[in-house]
């Protein structure tokens, strides 16, 4: 199971989205971290499909996508961040005819969509209509319809955002899963959210990679840039125009600040602490 993106670039009139962007892709799970307007969701549509490339390849398997043709899409798994779904069918019917478009077995299917809504917490919902779905509900079932069919690369743009946080460690719990027979590329502004699943960590900014390797050593590399500084109210305001402070918060002694600083800041009582990949994506972004 490979992927490979070549030289992949795209404009919007002048504006370049995309430029050069290449790298190579095997199954587990790969965020895709970057701001807006880095670029992640042009990506995400070139590589199902639903836009061109203005240049480079992809392959699959040593196979060149557009060869494929529809044996590519049917291989792929896509859940967009804005679902489109049809108001008065119900959770079950969508599924239905979601697994109809993909030319799925019926007697396959229907096991599918009840493991599937099973773990995705949809399964007490079955005949509820889409247009009386919460957005969190709607959230899972538009992840529910990309899994279905077992597609070998999976594409999830912001697949957690709505949910609550007993129902984004489920979803977590469940890509990881389904993970280790597929490429999963999770995009996502909750960075939490993937620093503990994620194979590597592909990070844009402007169309370009800023870098491109597993959380534990992306962090490594601000290892001795990341501070806790114990300090009074009366003082935040004069901590915040000295430090980039990433953390407020109120202790027993005082008040803690979580601070990014390149050497050591000149305070009575500060130590080193362990740095986040949340603390390394404001370090980059607040750098280049």
């Amino acid at each position: 199971m490979n992927l490979k993106l070549m030289n992949i670039t795209k404009f919007y009139g002048k504006n370049k989205a995309l430029s050069n962007f290449t790298t190579e892709l095997t199954s587990g799970i790969y965020a895709l971290l970057g701001p807006n307007g880095s670029g992640k969701s042009t990506l995400m549509n070139i590589i199902t499909n639903n836009i061109n490339a203005d240049n480079g390849n992809i392959t699959y398997n040593n196979e060149n996508i557009h060869t494929m043709g529809e044996r590519f899409r049917e291989k792929l798994g896509f859940m967009p961040q804005y679902s489109s779904m049809y108001p008065n069918f119900s959770v079950e019917q969508f599924m239905w005819y979601i697994a109809t478009l993909k030319g799925l077995d019926k007697h396959e299917t229907k096991k599918q969509i009840i493991n599937i809504l099973q773990a995705v917490e949809l399964d007490d919902s079955p005949h509820k209509k889409i247009n009386s779905l919460s957005g969190g509900m709607k959230q899972r079932l538009a992840l529910a319809q990309a899994v279905l069919g077992n597609p070998e690369i999976l594409i999830l743009d912001e697949p957690t955002a709505g949910l609550d946080p007993k129902q984004r460690i489920a979803i977590k719990n469940y890509i990881s899963k389904i993970a280790f027979n597929k490429i999963v590329i999770f995009a996502t502004h909750v960075v939490p959210d993937i620093e503990f699943i994620a194979k590597e960590i592909i990070i844009l900014k402007k169309g370009v990679i800023v870098d491109i390797q597993p959380s534990a050593e992306l962090t490594k590399k601000i290892s001795d840039k990341v501070w806790n500084i114990i300090t009074t109210e009366n003082n935040i305001q004069l901590m915040q125009e000295k430090y980039k402070i990433i953390n407020i918060s109120k202790i027993e002694k005082g008040i803690e600040l979580r601070v990014l600083s390149e050497d050591k800041p000149n305070e009575s009582e500060v130590k080193n602490v362990a740095p986040t990949l949340e603390d390394y994506y404001l370090y980059i972004f607040d750098n280049i």
